[in-house]
C-alpha cells in the first residue's frame, strides 16, 4: 500500500514539474507571438498610411498639372483659330503681342508665347524684342507639326532651353494651317519648369521623397528634388512604365528608382486628356523610421520580459523541487508520528510529542528556504484561581473552550496548535513573519475575550490569556528548537509580568 502511494506521489511530482515547465514555455511563446503580431500589424499600418499619403499627393499633383496644361490648351486653341482666320501674314502683330502679354500676366505658368511662320521665323511674341535672325525651325515641336499635317491637337514636347534666357521650359504647341490646309507655321506656348518645382516644394515630405512629371514615353519634364541632369532623361525602363502603366492608368507600387536607387512607395497617374504621367514617391526607409524605433523598443521589452519569465521559471521550478523535497520530508515525519499518540485528549489539539516531532522539521525547512518560522506561547491568566473558584471540571471546560478558540483563529493547513502542558497552548506558524504572527496572536486573544467566560478571580471579570511570541529569521540569526521555545516562553513571561491579558512583544515594538 505504501509503495503504491509513493508511486502516485512520484507521478504527481513529475506532472507538476512538467506542467510548470510547459507554462513557462507557453508564456514565453505568447510574449514573442504577441510582440511579432503587434509589430507586423504596426508595419502594415505604416505601409498603408504611406500608400494613402502617396496616392493623395499624386492626385493633387496630377490635378495641378492638368489644370496648368488645360489653361494653355484652351488659350492656344483660340489663338490658332484667330491666326488662321486672318492668315499668318495678315495678323495685327501689335495687337496680338499685347494679347499675348496680357495672357502671360494672368497665367503664372506661362513663360512665353510665340508664332512662327512656315520657315521657323519669329512672327510675333510677348517678349519685348525679337532676336535678329531668330529661327526655330530646328526645334522638335516645329519639325513634328511640319511633318504631321493631320494632327491639329496640342503637342507637348520634351523640355528645351530657351534661346533668349537660358531657362528650362516645356513647349506646348499647335500647327497653323493656311486656308488650303498647307503648313503655315507653329503656335508655341512655353510652360515654366520651375512652376512645378516651386509648387512641389510646398509639400512637406521626407528628404528622399520626390515628384516627377514625364511624358508617356518616359521623358522627364520636371522633378523634385530638382536636378538639371535628370530633366530630359528617360524613365521608360523603370518599373512604372514597364510593369504598371501598361495595365492601369493609375496606381501605387513599391519600386526602386532608376534615377537615384532609392526604394519608394510610389503612386502614379496618367492625365486623362494629355500624354503626361505624374508620380509622387515617399521614401520607404523614412516612412518606416518611427516603426523601426518602435521595433527596437519592442524587441528590448520582449527580451527583458522573456528573461524575467525565465528567471521566474527557474525560481519556480526550484521552489517546486524544494517543495517536493519538503513534502517528502514531512511525509516521512508524518509516517513516524503515526506511531505516536499525536492528539491531546482533552482539547483535541496536538500534544507536546507532536510538537517535538514537527518543530525540528519546520526549523530545518526554514533554514533551507530562508523562510521565517513563528512560535506563539499562550497561558490562561489566573488559571489556578479559576480552578480554586469553580473546580477542576470547570477548569477543564475552560481549557477546552480556549483550545477551540485557538483552533478557530488559525486557518492555514501548515499551522499547528499544541496543548503544551496544563493551561499552556503553543501555536507553530511556518513561513510567518513577525507581523503575521502578531495578527494571529491578536485574533486568538480577541476570540478568547469574546467567549466571555466568567472569572471572578480576574481583574477583568472574564477569562483572558497572555501571549508571548517569537519569530525565527534564518537570514538574521542561528537558533535551535529549544532556543526558539525558550524565546517564546520568555516573551510569555514578560507578557504576564507586564500585567497579563496582553501580547509580548507589542505591535509597536515589531
Amino acid at each position: 500500500m505504501t509503495t503504491r502511494s509513493n508511486l502516485r506521489s512520484e507521478f504527481r511530482h513529475r506532472f507538476v514539474q512538467r506542467l510548470a515547465l510547459a507554462f513557462i514555455i507557453i508564456v514565453i511563446a505568447a510574449i514573442i507571438a504577441i510582440g511579432i503580431w503587434q509589430n507586423w500589424t504596426s508595419y502594415n499600418q505604416k505601409i498603408e498610411e504611406a500608400e494613402i499619403t502617396s496616392a493623395n499627393l499624386v492626385r493633387s499633383a496630377a490635378q495641378h498639372a492638368e489644370d496648368a496644361i488645360k489653361e494653355l490648351d484652351s488659350f492656344s486653341s483660340g489663338m490658332v483659330e484667330r491666326v488662321e482666320w486672318y492668315g499668318i501674314n495678315q495678323v495685327d502683330k501689335k495687337r496680338m503681342r499685347q494679347l499675348f502679354k496680357n495672357q502671360a500676366a494672368m497665367l503664372f505658368q506661362l513663360y512665353g508665347v510665340f508664332v512662327y511662320d512656315k520657315d521657323g521665323n519669329w512672327i510675333v511674341t510677348d517678349k519685348e524684342n525679337i532676336p535678329a535672325n531668330a529661327n526655330n525651325s530646328d526645334r522638335e515641336y516645329f519639325i513634328y507639326h511640319k511633318l504631321n499635317a493631320h494632327d491639329r491637337q496640342m503637342h507637348i514636347g520634351p523640355v528645351i532651353i530657351s534661346r533668349s534666357t537660358g531657362d528650362l521650359v516645356i513647349p506646348i504647341s499647335r500647327r497653323i494651317n493656311n486656308s488650303d490646309g498647307s503648313f503655315a507655321g507653329v503656335f508655341l506656348a512655353t510652360l515654366r519648369v520651375d512652376y512645378f518645382t516651386t509648387f512641389y516644394t510646398g509639400f512637406q515630405m521626407d528628404e528622399q521623397g520626390n515628384f516627377v512629371i514625364a511624358l508617356n514615353d518616359g521623358t522627364v519634364l520636371a522633378r523634385r528634388p530638382f536636378d538639371a541632369g535628370v530633366i530630359g532623361t528617360s524613365l521608360a525602363k523603370g518599373e512604372i512604365y514597364t510593369q504598371y502603366l501598361p495595365y492601369a492608368p493609375s496606381g501605387t507600387a513599391h519600386i526602386t528608382s532608376v534615377v537615384d536607387g532609392i526604394e519608394r512607395i510610389n503612386s502614379y497617374k496618367q492625365l486623362d486628356r494629355y500624354p503626361v504621367v505624374v508620380q509622387a514617391g515617399l521614401s520607404k526607409q523614412a516612412m518606416l523610421a518611427s516603426w523601426y524605433r518602435g521595433l527596437y523598443k519592442s524587441a528590448l521589452f520582449m527580451s527583458v520580459a522573456t528573461l524575467g519569465v525565465l528567471a521566474f521559471g527557474i525560481v519556480l521550478l526550484r521552489q517546486i523541487r524544494s517543495g517536493i523535497t519538503i513534502e517528502k520530508e514531512l511525509s516521512q515525519a508524518h509516517l513516524a508520528l503515526e506511531k505516536l499518540a499525536l492528539q491531546d485528549g482533552l482539547t483535541g489539539l496536538a500534544n507536546r510529542r507532536h510538537l517535538d516531532a514537527v518543530l525540528p522539521v519546520e526549523m530545518s525547512r526554514a533554514k533551507r528556504t530562508n523562510a521565517p518560522l513563528g512560535l506563539i506561547m499562550i497561558d490562561i491568566d489566573h488559571f489556578k484561581r479559576y480552578n480554586d473558584l469553580y473546580g477542576h471540571p470547570a477548569g477543564d471546560e475552560c481549557i477546552k473552550a480556549v483550545g477551540e478558540a485557538v483552533k478557530a483563529s488559525i486557518r492555514r493547513a501548515g499551522d499547528l496548535a499544541v496543548r503544551y502542558g496544563g493551561e499552556e497552548i503553543t501555536v507553530l506558524l511556518p513561513s510567518t513573519d513577525e507581523s503575521g504572527a502578531h495578527r494571529v496572536a491578536e485574533q486568538i486573544s480577541n476570540t478568547v475575550r469574546e467567549l466571555r467566560i466568567l472569572h471572578e478571580g480576574s481583574e477583568t471579570g472574564y477569562v483572558t490569556i497572555s501571549i508571548g511570541l517569537h519569530v525565527y529569521m534564518p537570514l538574521h540569526t542561528e537558533m535551535t528548537t529549544d532556543a526558539l521555545v525558550k524565546a517564546a516562553d520568555d516573551a510569555l513571561y514578560l507578557a504576564k509580568r507586564g500585567g497579563r491579558n496582553r501580547i509580548h512583544p507589542v505591535r509597536s515594538q515589531l
